[in-house]
């Protein structure tokens, strides 16, 4: 049976799934598509970087992902059938100045929630992980086979979870899926849900802020890049996109063997010029630029080869062109 015909197999056995990190710009969208899909999304969320006002499909659990005893105690009242977990640090600049943070939140809160997870029979797990697990690429489009090395602390300790899990899943009889996104980007279009970081570090949203507002200039982070352009490219998927897939691989779950890691992006590669453009013409203002030198690390190019997640999900991105994705963006 191919995989758009098992996605439409009832599966009874899911029904109350826990969302760590559910408050968040990733885990909001993914609440709402589970929501859609009749399930209930039980978010768990110490709510810091995440936002209360986006907990609006199911209840929300306040707690911290290294809190055993707590997430005993919630898998145990909502009767937990499976877990998304996107709760950890997420941002690569920081976690080079502060790589206790994310050691402390990443490896050992994962490590501490799949602890919870095994003592309380729970036999499902999605994980959000990241491109960043390989590090500087040796070719493009990336695939799940490419090597794997991280040159940061964040994709360190991403790629540390996965060990952990596929450890996890072979061990304990986890059935769990990584997925590998690129450059998650856009807002929920019916407009519930938008991206609210503070500090905002990502491209697009800062961008949006250089063209509304007349005291913010973007820093574009080198123009000399063997690119068309000069500019990073990079492959952009749409949150709304990464949402279906999460959902797809939760309800294929039961049909899987242990541990399976999957990239998600569109394949396509935009400069940082092209985003510039798709917001100017998105919102029909200049965005103020200041040219600043290159980011160590910033590779020139960035591009997903997501034909496994499309051939193993029945997954296709919706939004294919960075003005789609633009177009989706509230202010």
């Amino acid at each position: 049976m191919d995989a758009k015909k098992r996605m439409k197999q009832p599966l009874p056995r899911l029904a109350n799934i826990l969302v760590t990190g559910g408050a968040g710009f990733i885990g909001s969208h993914v609440c709402k598509e589970l929501s859609k899909n009749g399930l209930n999304p039980v978010v768990f969320d110490r709510i810091e970087e995440g936002h209360r006002e986006f907990v609006k499909w199911g209840p929300l659990e306040e707690g911290d992902i290294r809190d055993g005893k707590r997430l005993r105690e919630v898998m145990k009242k909502h009767q937990v059938d499976a877990v998304m977990h996107f709760a950890s640090s997420i941002v690569v600049s920081e976690s080079v100045v502060d790589p206790e943070k994310y050691y402390e939140n990443n490896v050992n809160g994962s490590l501490s929630l799949l602890s919870a997870v095994r003592d309380s029979g729970i036999k499902f797990l999605v994980f959000s992980s990241t491109a960043a697990v390989y590090g500087m690429p040796v070719r493009v489009p990336i695939d799940e086979d490419h090597p794997k090395n991280p040159i940061n602390p964040y994709g360190v300790t991403k790629l540390l979870i996965e060990n952990a899990i596929r450890d996890y899943s072979r061990a304990y009889g986890l059935r769990s899926v990584a997925l590998r996104y690129f450059n998650a980007a856009g807002a929920d279009p019916e407009g519930d849900l938008w991206e609210a970081h503070d500090p905002e570090t990502h491209l697009i949203p800062n961008a949006v802020r250089a063209a509304i507002d007349p005291a913010y200039t973007l820093k574009l982070f080198g123009d000399d890049y063997p690119t068309p352009d000069g500019t990073c490219v990079r492959d952009y998927v749409h949150v709304k996109d990464l949402a279906r897939a999460h959902v797809s691989a939760l309800k294929l779950l039961p049909e899987w063997d242990s541990f399976q890691a999957l990239n998600l992006g569109i394949g396509k590669g935009f400069s940082v010029l092209d985003v510039i453009r798709a917001i100017e013409k998105k919102f029909g203002k200049k965005v103020k630029v200041e040219i600043s030198k290159r980011r160590e690390g910033d590779p020139p190019v960035l591009l997903a080869d997501s034909s496994l997640a499309k051939s193993k999900l029945g997954w296709s991105p919706e939004f294919e062109s960075i003005q789609s994705i633009v177009e989706t963006l509230r202010v």
